[in-house]
């Protein structure tokens, strides 16, 4: 499913205009970047948690050449599915 796919059914569930339904769920999306951004974790009760994570520097391997290179440190998005969201999938 896809993010047109997503405001389709939005717009037909809640019966709103798909106008309404894209600016809804384009503040969602905004709303957790902008956290997420700033360092802050967002959590939706009953879907799960988006937090932000820091990689430490290390060794890797160039897979073209072979040579091993220096993979600097970095911080990267994370999910973590809640308890009712891994209950559905299980």
């Amino acid at each position: 499913m896809n993010k047109s796919q997503i405001i389709e059914l939005i717009s037909r569930k809640a019966n709103v205009s798909k106008k309404t339904a894209t600016q809804a769920m384009d503040i969602l999306v905004n709303t957790v970047k902008s956290n997420l951004a700033a360092g802050k974790t967002v959590t939706i009760t009953g879907f799960g948690t988006f937090s932000v994570s820091s990689r430490t520097a290390r060794n890797g391997v160039n897979p073209q050449t072979g040579k091993p290179i220096r993979i600097p440190s970095s911080k990267v998005p994370r999910f973590k599915a809640g308890k009712a969201l891994r209950s559905l999938i299980h």
